[in-house]
């Protein structure tokens, strides 16, 4: 028998998914507000992920990451409905617009932006830049939205009047106009582009607004009848190898998406979410069709959190979606 050849430790290095995580630019955005929430909180989710290490975690895999600070903006009024049953609406669209604009700043200068939230009213902006950025390039988008609510309720009938509880629906073209045409085009995503997976919290009315639209769910049903691997497969069908070559996949991670035992800090828990394996699972999954190209980590609340300990879950995750395994895989 032949003794295998040697190999060297660069073409090792070469094959490891951790190293291809190198290729990667990206920008840290903190965006500190609670404006769209109804708990205050969620303003200081950007600190507490940079005192989680999130930079310097990234960093590891060698990523080339800059952090180019927090966002300024409006105060948070803690104001009453107005005269369209929605809180703080200004603010909001001020929060929003400066989100747009520093996500899409870093999209043109061809670097990865991951928007460190606040609430998740500040996606509208996100993902509206991300827009944006595809229409231009020529690019198609996908968007995973990761989250225990359909965040489809309208000014209307939305129960509370928080804004972080319709950006999916102003992503989609309905609600106030401001907010929809952020992008420049009205819808910015069509239905169908967004994938909601982990569900569990969905009012009446959004259940026929989400068969409207057309948006693709996995609720908690799904994963616990299929199992993540499975919803994952179906989620990001078509986005590996040379069909999703032109596909932009943009996370938006909210962190009630987990079960609350695992991740208290944030203000709108439900019970029944995806535990730590099945949350890693997914990341890894998201990791290995190599197209993650910008990401929102929104509604981490530390006030509400235990020693932290959510935020350091998320740079955990988040690190799984740079590539960091157990094993080489594939």
């Amino acid at each position: 028998m032949n003794a295998p050849s040697p190999i060297q430790k660069e073409e090792l290095l070469a094959q490891d998914p951790q190293v291809l995580a190198a290729q990667k630019a990206v920008t840290l955005i903190g965006v500190p507000t609670d404006v769209g929430a109804g708990r205050l909180g969620a303003a200081m989710g950007p600190d507490a992920l940079r005192v989680a290490q999130l930079g310097r975690a990234l960093a590891r895999f060698g990523v080339d990451v800059q952090d180019i600070g927090n966002l300024a903006g409006p105060p948070n009024p803690r104001g009453p409905r107005d005269a369209h049953g929605l809180r703080n609406y200004a603010e909001c669209l001020a929060w929003n617009q400066a989100a747009h604009d520093a996500v899409y700043a870093q999209l043109q200068a061809g670097r990865m932006p991951i928007m460190l939230g606040g609430d998740h009213t500040l996606a509208t902006g996100s993902i509206s830049a991300v827009a944006r950025h595809c229409r231009a390039s020529g690019q198609r988008l996908r968007v995973l939205w990761l989250d225990a609510h359909a965040d489809c309720n309208l000014p209307e009938i939305s129960p509370t009047g928080n804004l972080h509880g319709i950006p999916v629906a102003s992503l989609c073209g309905q609600g106030p106009e401001p907010l929809a045409a952020l992008s420049g085009a009205i819808p910015a995503v069509q239905g169908p582009q967004i994938c909601q997976i982990g569900l569990r919290s969905v009012d009446a009315v959004e259940k026929r607004i989400i068969q409207r639209l057309g948006l693709e769910v996995f609720d908690m049903r799904a994963i616990d009848e299929q199992g993540m691997r499975a919803v994952m497969q179906q989620a990001l069908a078509g986005l590996s190898g040379p069909e999703g070559a032109d596909v932009h996949l943009h996370l938006s991670f909210d962190v009630d998406f987990l079960d609350p035992e695992i991740a208290p800090g944030t203000g709108t828990t439900v019970r029944g979410g995806p535990n730590y394996r099945e949350a890693q699972l997914c990341m890894e999954m998201i990791a290995d069709t190599g197209r993650l190209a910008s990401l929102d980590i929104v509604e981490l609340n530390p006030a509400l959190d235990i020693r932290n300990q959510t935020a350091e879950l998320v740079v955990d995750l988040v690190e799984s979606l740079f590539g960091k395994s157990t094993l080489v895989r594939g």
